[in-house]
């Protein structure tokens, strides 16, 4: 598992958060996308006209849970699908079981997270993975 490194500076987050709403408007769809640094700390967001009010929320959850826990979001949700011992997953703060967030990975190193909501989660995760393959 990647360390940590210096935080993601500001153009870098612009672009990723770029990079992922053009996913989302090149299929059409209405999302917002927030990256926050390594602590979790919001360092840039964008929201797209027409996506729903509670998608600039998940999208942040989502940035933070990547960011802190150092995997994607998915990881959780993946965990949560297949219950039983996986539902614990459920007691863990901060963890959003919805794909759709990643670690952001510079150099080898996690200088942030970025979570993107307004699809689907295959959507959602769409969206952040072309970001990702972007950084």
């Amino acid at each position: 598992m990647a360390s940590y490194g210096s935080p993601i500076t500001t153009e870098q987050a612009k672009k990723a958060a770029s990079v992922a709403l053009a996913e989302a408007r090149a299929n059409n769809w209405s999302m917002a996308a927030a990256v926050v640094d390594p602590g979790g700390i919001l360092v840039y967001f964008e929201r797209m006209d027409d996506t729903q009010n509670a998608s600039s929320k998940i999208a942040i959850d989502k940035a933070v849970s990547a960011a802190l826990f150092k995997r994607p979001t998915k990881t959780f949700q993946d965990s949560v699908e297949r219950g039983s011992i996986g539902l614990r997953v459920m007691t863990l703060r901060g963890a959003m079981p919805v794909e759709g967030g990643v670690p952001i990975v510079i150099n080898g190193k996690i200088v942030g997270g970025l979570g993107v909501s307004g699809g689907t989660a295959e959507q959602d995760g769409q969206c952040a993975k072309a970001a990702t393959d972007a950084m």
